[in-house]
């Protein structure tokens, strides 16, 4: 997540198979610029962060915000996503989760849209227009239809 003083932050997410700091290191740094602030729990795969960002950390065995160190508004975009897995969408195929996670990406990163749910109708209808999906390939099914 990125904080905007004044604005409104902005999520960017992906599906990772662990959260083991090989994998986590390289997102991180994917994404955030060499010295940067960032904020993390105490999960010790952010430890080697250290070394290439100004590395603030939270232990919520402790408390959740420390000296204005907190990860609040990450945790409320989690929130978000799994309210609407487990509120809305019910059930969610491990294969299609990527797609949920993009869905709630958009909807959180547009929740400020000046023109309101119109301003986001619209951009999502000019994201689909003229594009198709066909169910197999939504499924993943890449076999040869039965005649």
């Amino acid at each position: 997540m990125e904080r905007h003083s004044g604005g409104h932050s902005k999520v960017i997410a992906e599906v990772v198979e662990h959260t083991r700091a090989s994998l986590l290191n390289v997102n991180v740094r994917k994404y955030v610029l060499k010295g940067a602030e960032i904020h993390t729990d105490a999960l010790p795969a952010y430890r080697e962060l250290q070394a290439d960002f100004n590395h603030k950390v939270v232990d919520h065995a402790e408390c959740y915000v420390k000296d204005g160190v907190h990860t609040n508004g990450m945790e409320n975009f989690w929130s978000l996503l799994k309210r609407g897995i487990k509120g809305t969408y019910v059930s969610v195929e491990p294969f299609h989760l990527f797609r949920y996670l993009s869905e709630q990406v958009f909807r959180f990163n547009e929740r400020k849209d000046e023109a309101g749910d119109q301003g986001r109708f619209l951009k999502v209808a000019g994201n689909v227009f003229g594009k198709r999906l066909p169910y197999r390939k939504l499924i993943g099914c890449n076999d040869a239809l039965p005649a």
